[in-house]
């Protein structure tokens, strides 16, 4: 997985304003080396991708929506629980320019118009799932907000019998990821719950957490 550091101010427009660091990957399994180079390829994390004052704006604007929804117990197909969630469309100046670099970093621009913003509690869980392709195309890309927490994809084998493989990720708040291709269709991922966020021997402390979701056309 590559992960990137932002050098760059806010709004910077080149892929050379971000530079590359590691360690918010742990691999586990047998990985096939090529398919170890595509995933590292097509699951991104960029720290440090909105300020803690973008963060506060995205906050600020988001709360008054979300706050009067209900925690959900389950989801439509069992792989959420202990969430809220709404689409918006229509931002803020401010926040549509943070939207606008989440478009140009991870869809060359080209990204659906309704932003998904997911609220997990603090005792939520998104169990193990692949997005159906029916709301999404090849690329999903995601602000963390309030919270740091873990991330699991896990491959799904093509054969049953066979062991499969792993890769977690720590997703530290006001960073970015973005999962495509591989990562995005032949892995299922999940956010562990508060008790299970373990991540190279330390426990994860996890908070409420709010994503900030967008999408390409399926």
């Amino acid at each position: 997985m590559l992960v990137l550091r932002r050098l760059a101010p806010p709004g910077a427009k080149l892929l050379s304003a971000w530079t590359r660091s590691f360690g918010l990957v742990e691999f586990a399994g047998h990985w096939p080396s090529l398919e170890k180079q595509q995933f590292e390829s097509d699951m991104r994390v960029i720290q440090d991708f909105v300020t803690a004052e973008e963060e506060e704006l995205l906050i600020r604007e988001i709360e008054p929506h979300i706050s009067r929804l209900p925690y959900e117990s389950s989801h439509w197909d069992d792989a959420i629980h202990g969430y809220r969630e709404v689409e918006r469309k229509k931002w803020s100046p401010e926040n549509r320019d943070v939207l606008n670099r989440v478009s140009t970093v991870a869809f060359d621009g080209q990204v659906m118009p309704f932003v998904h913003i997911l609220d997990l509690a603090e005792a939520g869980v998104i169990k193990p799932h692949v997005d159906s392709t029916r709301f999404c195309g090849h690329t999903i890309a995601g602000i963390s907000l309030l919270s740091d927490c873990v991330m699991r994809l896990k491959r799904v084998p093509e054969d049953p019998s066979t062991a499969s493989h792993s890769a977690d990720l720590l997703l530290p708040c006001r960073s970015l990821y973005i999962m495509s291709t591989l990562a995005r269709y032949k892995f299922t991922h999940e956010i562990l719950a508060s008790e299970q966020s373990w991540f190279k021997e330390r426990l994860v402390k996890r908070g409420r957490r709010v994503s900030v979701i967008c999408r390409n056309e399926p």
